[in-house]
């Protein structure tokens, strides 16, 4: 998958999830809101972070330490 690609996926998973913590809200749904929106939207920075990699070795590195911070 190429840098832009997972990029642009993570920005559009983004704005759903946004989208989804509006309506949780209105329903008066707080605490598991503002935690999906922060874990969700956490995504596309290390994403970002790890697309400022030199190589494919450095991203595939990147993008796992951070799947391994997540688990």
């Amino acid at each position: 998958m190429s840098n832009l690609k997972i990029i642009d996926r993570s920005f559009q998973f983004s704005l759903k999830v946004i989208d989804l913590y509006n309506q949780l809200i209105t329903e008066k749904e707080y605490i598991i809101s503002k935690q999906l929106l922060r874990s969700a939207t956490s995504i596309g920075t290390n994403v970002h972070e790890a697309s400022a990699a030199f190589s494919k070795k450095e991203f595939k590195l990147k993008v796992n330490s951070h799947a391994i911070t997540i688990n």
